[in-house]
């Protein structure tokens, strides 16, 4: 993939500081309070100015909000179409390119493996993965591939689930060690079936297996434990996660996480009788929205080479929804128990290493938890994630507040509608909050 700007930029990662909700400690609104009220658009003011004034404008084809609390329903504030082209309006059931919102999915997963015993939050991977027992690292991050010292410190699941294993990510390294994870199809990741000059080539590697024992072939471009720095650590914990349960890493999610949320939406590949509720992607340039993965001849339309568990899901507002309803929940969604309070309170908290400085970072003044970030202090409570065509999604589980933006567009910093809808609930939320 030739121009990675395409996908992501440092910049769009985090979006802004405390965009999780800083302000909403201690506040008093009771959900049933609020899910009183006749209408979200009423509720949310700024969100709807925003979602609304984004499509009329023309900017966007269609965006959906999705915000709730607790337990109860979702409020849909939404519109706009799947596309520019299309008759058909956005809502909760459209299906949207969530890319790295499988982040935190795929973080949950293994919050469960911790909770089962079955894998230790500090355990070396190695245990698991022997390829990865011995590891050279990068003298120079982003220098030579050669000139290497041997890692001082095990990877472990911690790491991963931080980005502080020391890995690296096509869409942030440069230099050689990037072209190496191009040339040995370490690009968990697609855009598109057009032939766009700008993707260049994509190549993946065949499975899951095979991707983990070429990464484990790699130098690490940091030593494990002293940096941040966004990678394809997720990914291979997918490959973990499969080898500790002894299940496939999508048949896993779909038992264990899937089924149990009611999450029927959320697939790797969106068959033929749901292509009609998928939306078109666009790129943004020059002041024009070009199709980037049109609907009909979408690549999420084929199966993918494995189960990205960095940025692979397509899913609906409502769907993603009912992640966060369960996080929210402690872990519970319609009576059913789907993961442990504590693996959720685990999953949630700052899991980054003491030693890892975050100033100057994406994640300056937070944390990172299982796949999301995480804040603290006056953001204590909030945990999630954004997505490289746009889309963002939050919980803050001390007041059960769930939010949620779905749009389609590359890249993500190409518009601020997802720097300012977090913000834009937060306004929302204040209000409330006064007059409560």
């Amino acid at each position: 993939m030739q121009d990675q700007s395409l996908l992501l930029s440092r910049r769009s990662l985090l979006r802004s500081a405390g965009w999780l909700g800083a302000g909403l400690a201690g506040s008093s609104l009771l959900p049933g309070r609020l899910m009183a009220q006749p209408a979200a658009e009423q509720l949310y003011p700024t969100v709807t100015n925003l979602v609304y004034e984004y499509v009329a404008s023309g900017k966007l084809a269609g965006a959906v909000a999705a915000l709730g609390w607790g337990a109860d329903a979702p409020m849909q504030i939404a519109r706009g179409t799947l596309a520019f082209d299309s008759a058909v309006p956005v809502d909760l059931d459209s299906l949207y390119r969530i890319y790295s919102m499988t982040k935190p999915v795929t973080g949950m997963a293994a919050m469960m493996l911790v909770d089962e015993g079955l894998i230790g939050l500090d355990q070396p991977i190695s245990d698991f993965l022997p390829k990865f027992a011995k590891m050279q690292v990068q003298v120079t991050p982003d220098g030579s591939i050669t000139d290497l010292k041997p890692a001082q410190t095990a990877i472990t699941l911690r790491h991963l689930l931080t980005h502080t294993a020391g890995l690296g990510y096509t869409i942030v390294q440069k230099g050689p060690i990037k072209q190496a994870y191009e040339d040995a199809g370490l690009v968990p990741a697609r855009v598109s079936r057009l032939p766009i000059p700008v993707l260049g080539t994509v190549k993946t590697a065949p499975s899951l297996a095979e991707f983990a024992d070429k990464l484990a072939e790699m130098p690490l471009v940091y030593e494990p434990g002293t940096t941040f720095s966004y990678s394809v650590s997720l990914d291979l914990l997918g490959r973990l996660i499969e080898v500790v349960s002894g299940k496939s890493f999508d048949a896993f999610l779909a038992e264990r996480l899937f089924g149990p949320c009611g999450m029927a939406s959320t697939v790797w590949q969106v068959v033929p009788a749901q292509a009609s509720r998928l939306t078109t992607n666009y790129y943004l340039h020059d002041g024009k929205a070009d199709p980037l993965d049109p609907a009909a001849t979408s690549a999420y339309l084929d199966p993918p080479a494995f189960a990205f568990g960095g940025a692979g899901l397509v899913s609906s507002p409502r769907d993603y929804d009912r992640f966060l309803m369960m996080l929210a929940g402690g872990g519970m969604i319609g009576g059913t128990r789907v993961m442990s309070e504590a693996a959720v309170r685990l999953g949630t908290s700052n899991l980054l290493p003491a030693t890892v400085p975050t100033a100057g970072t994406w994640i300056e003044g937070a944390g990172f938890g299982a796949g999301g970030r995480v804040g603290l202090g006056v953001d204590a409570g909030t945990f999630g994630w954004s997505g490289a065509a746009g889309t963002v999604g939050f919980v803050n589980t001390r007041i059960g507040l769930r939010a949620g933006l779905f749009v389609q567009y590359m890249p993500s910093s190409g518009l601020p509608i997802n720097e300012e809808f977090p913000k834009s609930v937060l306004t929302d939320i204040s209000a409330m909050k006064k007059a409560a």
